[in-house]
Order: structure tokens, then sequence, then C-alpha cells
């Protein structure tokens, strides 16, 4: 008999956090399409496009063989280590020994939990962007460490104010997350900032992690954190296939850095999985080995979809800076609304199209709303359509 008690009760860490916002909106969004209205979602970063079809191929390939299907390593294939390798020498310009420079993950959100597992104790405080990936507070927290937000603005083109940082007590601080392509504002880093934020850790021995899987979409400025000199010994770089190869849903990812770094990562991901399927392995590694023709003809496509989501931009009288790179549109609500909420609720509940308010993001994105380019043309010029009558 359920009388609505039970016995065992959740651990405390179950509080620090709440549901991820995408997860319970996509609840209310289905309750809406049930009741009978035709949702266009604009909110999530999941690209719609499939890989390249050698890489599914590969997939299948790899698939029918027999001896395919055991455990895997935890470190990866060799020949996924050395494709990723490859891959960050060729757009990267870095040279990283697959050996023991390179980790495969299952996805780089994993990683951003195996990072905070190996290097941040109860107590340690942790530098996270404000707006920025929610995961990296969130995961701060579940490991019994203190969330320290600093401020990016538009003032400052979403870069950190380094100095004001060096103005505070960074004593108990271990790690600082960057991103960089940005998200959700979609800047882009470049030499002079990278440069900057090395020395700041070094100055502070401060392990700092720049979570990087945004530089293939509309972007063709490959910059990575570890290009930096003495990078490699205060630094770690994380980087996906979700969205450069169109594999979200493959769960492919990795961290790069010193291998004593790496070493000390394994020792958690060893206790928390047994590897990644060798044919998603396989496949990855022909994906990491698609011609830059493929990656522009993707581009192409998001290009096409660019232009029509900064006109819904315009529609719903949003700024926005059109040298924006990355997967999403980011853009200052216009006055007479009260937070970026308010629009987007209002635009779901009178247009039926979801788009994503940047509070999620932090509150300095409290008066900014957050459009994905992973709609096709049809639905995008469709909420354009819907738009105009609200």
């Amino acid at each position: 008999m359920d009388n609505g008690q039970l016995k065992i009760k959740p651990s405390l860490r179950t509080e620090l956090v709440q549901e991820y916002y995408f997860s319970q909106k996509l609840r209310q969004i289905e309750e809406m399409r049930k009741a009978g209205a035709e949702i266009i979602n604009l909110g999530i970063g999941s690209p719609d496009l499939p890989p390249a079809t050698n890489v599914i191929n590969k997939l299948s390939e790899a698939a029918g063989m027999h001896n395919t299907h055991g455990y895997q390593s935890y470190n990866g294939i060799p020949a996924l280590r050395q494709a990723f390798a490859d891959w960050y020498l060729k757009y990267f310009h870095i040279t990283l020994n697959p050996e023991n420079e390179i980790l495969p993950l299952i996805g780089s959100k994993e990683g951003i939990m195996h990072i905070s597992m190996a290097f941040v104790n109860e107590g340690d405080e942790v530098l996270v962007p404000n707006p920025g990936y929610p995961t990296y507070a969130a995961v701060t927290k579940l490991v019994g460490a203190k969330v320290r937000y600093y401020k990016l603005d538009a003032c400052r083109n979403w870069y950190p104010d380094l100095q004001e940082l060096e103005n505070s007590d960074l004593s108990r601080v271990k790690i600082m997350w960057v991103n960089y392509p940005h998200m959700p504002t979609g800047t882009n880093g470049n030499k002079k900032l990278f440069d900057d934020l090395v020395a700041f850790a070094h100055k502070h021995s401060i392990l700092i992690i720049n979570d990087n899987p945004y530089s293939f979409i509309l972007n063709n400025k490959h910059l990575s954190l570890l290009s930096v000199d003495g990078a490699m010994d205060i630094a770690l770089e994380l980087n996906s296939m979700s969205k450069s190869h169109n594999m979200a849903g493959w769960r492919i990812g990795m961290v790069a850095g010193h291998k004593e770094y790496i070493s000390n990562i394994v020792k958690v991901k060893s206790n928390m999985d047994s590897g990644m399927f060798q044919p998603m392995q396989l496949a990855a590694v022909e994906a990491l080995n698609s011609a830059t023709a493929w990656h522009d003809s993707v581009n192409e496509i998001y290009r096409k979809r660019r232009k029509l989501v900064d006109r819904i931009m315009h529609q719903i009288k949003c700024s926005f800076d059109s040298s924006q790179t990355g997967l999403f549109v980011w853009g200052k609500i216009p006055s007479g609304f009260s937070d970026g909420e308010e629009l987007t609720e209002t635009i779901l509940h009178k247009a039926h199209v979801f788009i994503t308010p940047g509070f999620i993001f932090g509150d300095q994105g409290n008066d900014y709303i957050r459009i994905s380019l992973c709609a096709n043309e049809t639905m995008l010029n469709k909420a354009i359509d819907r738009l105009s009558n609200i």
C-alpha cells in the first residue's frame, strides 16, 4: 500500500541541485502537444542533421563483426586516441601524445564530473562563468565544493574580468571553467584571452579547463587553450563530437592535457564505466578523419538557418551581435518585458514556439534569450509566420 511516505530518503546531495531546466520544459511541451498544440522547438541544441554517410556505414560494418562487442579499454582504443591527436594537429596545430595526453570520454559532459571528482575536494572553490553551461555549477555542488560565479557581460565581449578576480581572495579556488567559443553568447576566444587565462592560472595555481565543443560551427578560427606556452602544466581541454560531427546521441568526447592530469582522471573514470562500444569508437575515427569539405557542407546549412533565426530576432525586436559563432543566436530582449522568461513564455503560449530564456545560464542572462539552429528551414519559416501574428 502506498501511503506516500517512503522509508528510504535520498542523499543530501540531491537537495543541492534541481532537475535540468530542459528536462522539465520538455515535459510541459509534451503535455501541450497531447492537448493538440503543435510546438516548434527552437530551444535545444541537439543537431538534427546526421553524421557523414561513411561514418554511419563504418558503425554498421563494425557492429556486424564478431569480435567488437566485448568490454573496451577505459582509455579508448589506440586508433581513436590517435585520430583525436591527428584532429588536434590538423585543426588546432597542437601536438598531443595519444598514449597519455588524450582520454576519450562518453561525452564531454561526463568529463565535467570526472575532472571535478579527480581534482576538487569538499570545501574547495570553483570559478564558474555567469552566464555559462549549468552543469559546471551543478557538478561543483554534487562534489561538495563551493561555486564562485564570475560575471561575463557584453561590455567586455563576454570575457572574464581577470583583474576583478585578482582583487578577490583566490586561496581556496581549485579550478576555473571557461568555454570558448562561448555558450550561450557565441563569443569566440582569441590568443590574448587565452594567454591571459594561462598566466592567471599559473599565478594562482588554478587548474583551468576550456570546454571547447563549438569550434566547428560557423567558425573557421579553431583555437585551443592548450596552444598557449605553459598551458599543459596548468590546463585541460574538453572537446566533443556532438556538435562538430552531428554525433550528440553517440556520446563521444575527449579531454586533453598533461599525462599526470589524465592519469588522475582515469582513476575516477575507470571506477564509473567500462569503455565505449568499439564500433562507435571505430566510426568516430572515421568521422575525425573527415575532409574539411564535410564541415563546410554542414556549415552551409547552418548559415542558411542563421539568416532565418536572425529574422526571428529582428521580428521579436531582440538585439544581437551578428559575429556570434556556434549553434545558437543570443539576443537581448526589448523593453516592455521584465526578463527573457516573460518573453519566451509569451511566445510559447501565443505562437507555440519554444525559445530558451537566458536566465537558465545564470542571472547575467536574465535579459537575454537563445535560439537554436537545430531546426530545418521549413520549421524556422513556420515560426516566422506564427510570430508575425502576436
